[in-house]
């Protein structure tokens, strides 16, 4: 059962900035340099870039981004994914992998952005994805009254300890882009929206939210809400916003518009980064292009001739854009070049852009200036 979820219209909004009043300096600092550099410049960002990449795995200090250009991405997108549904044992050694990739991110001055690809609690057997007949309705179980509440909480508060562990050698807590519950519009996921009510959806952000940073003192988190590309104006996607007292970041993922499939709608998938940037402007948000990509870099010019492109139109301020990972083990499943791919010359064409950051051009993300 969950209460009902009052209207956003006329609901109070805060100031700018960020949602959480005890947020960490650093995490501050973050949110507003990100902000100053989405005026100029875009941040490009790589899911899993320092974990492993075409052909190998779990080699330090490396990546296919730095093979490529000789700096890693700005971005480095990890995933929570293992934090739950698993034996003890193995969730603890996912932390300690977690851990040791934020803290080195951190500590070499890059950006850090979490996905969250949670196991269903009420069938874990069945994963992240949704499979009929299989998997549970899950998210009116556990947001507050529900069934499986108090084991949502304890998933949440693994999260949690993990995210009051990660110091840097200066001591400090790491921030990091916490993106829970990404592409809720479509229905792939079980927090989908065929799957779940937009007032549950709701009390599901909000609840998760307050309990980390109000109950469990997370501060060095910035929270970024993500649909897929579903949405053809602001109102649809606003269908199932929290609300921006519950939300630092707007963003957007989309491979649809991008080439998936061989099929391209640049024209479309331009306006959608269009509303996510107009919004964030007047809510006083951060804006993202939070996942996109095409398969395998099928079209060897894909970064200049569609990403870059897309990018700079229309004055559109986000702070990054993230591309899908490179599977170690697949010889197709990969979203950035490697060294001796066709795509290179353009890749680095697109490095060398002035418009585009990567980590070794970044400031110290984490002062004020």
């Amino acid at each position: 059962m969950c209460c009902s979820i009052p209207a956003l219209k006329g609901f109070p909004q805060p100031k700018s900035g960020l949602i959480d009043a005890r947020a960490t300096k650093e995490t501050v600092a973050l949110f507003n340099n990100l902000q100053k550099l989405s005026k100029d410049h875009i941040l490009f960002g790589h899911q899993h870039a320092t974990e492993y990449g075409h052909g190998w795995n779990g080699e330090e200090n490396r990546s296919d981004v730095k093979s490529v250009t000789g700096s890693h991405p700005a971005v480095i997108g990890i995933d929570f994914s293992g934090l739950s549904g698993r034996p003890k044992e193995v969730i603890e050694k996912n932390k300690a992998s977690l851990k040791k990739q934020i803290i080195d991110t951190y500590n070499r001055g890059g950006v850090i952005t979490i996905a969250w690809h949670f196991s269903n609690p009420v069938t874990p057997q069945t994963g992240f994805y949704w499979k009929d007949s299989v998997s549970a309705p899950a998210v009116k179980h556990i947001i507050p009254g529900g069934s499986h509440h108090e084991q949502y909480k304890e998933i949440l508060r693994t999260v949690g300890d993990l995210a009051k562990s990660v110091k840097g050698k200066d001591g400090k807590l790491a921030p990091m882009v916490f993106r829970p519950y990404h592409e809720f519009d479509g229905g792939w996921f079980w927090w989908g929206k065929p799957h779940t009510t937009r007032e549950e959806f709701i009390s599901l952000w909000r609840f998760t939210v307050s309990y980390l940073k109000d109950d469990l003192d997370v501060h060095n988190f910035i929270y970024a809400f993500s649909p897929d590309n579903k949405f053809n104006t602001e109102e649809e996607f606003l269908e199932r916003y929290p609300g921006d007292q519950w939300v630092d970041m707007v963003g957007m993922d989309n491979y649809g518009d991008f080439g998936r499939d061989g099929k391209y709608n640049l024209e479309a998938g331009i306006k959608k980064l269009k509303i996510v940037s107009d919004y964030a402007k007047k809510a006083g948000k951060l804006a993202a292009f939070t996942e996109t990509g095409l398969e395998s870099v099928a079209d060897s010019d894909w970064y200049t001739a569609s990403l870059l492109k897309a990018l700079k139109t229309e004055g559109m301020q986000l702070t990054y854009v993230l591309v899908w990972r490179n599977d170690a083990k697949s010889p197709t499943h990969y979203y950035a070049p490697y060294p001796g791919h066709a795509s290179v010359p353009d890749f680095m064409k697109f490095y060398q852009d002035p418009f585009t950051l990567f980590e070794a051009d970044l400031p110290n993300m984490y002062k004020l200036k």
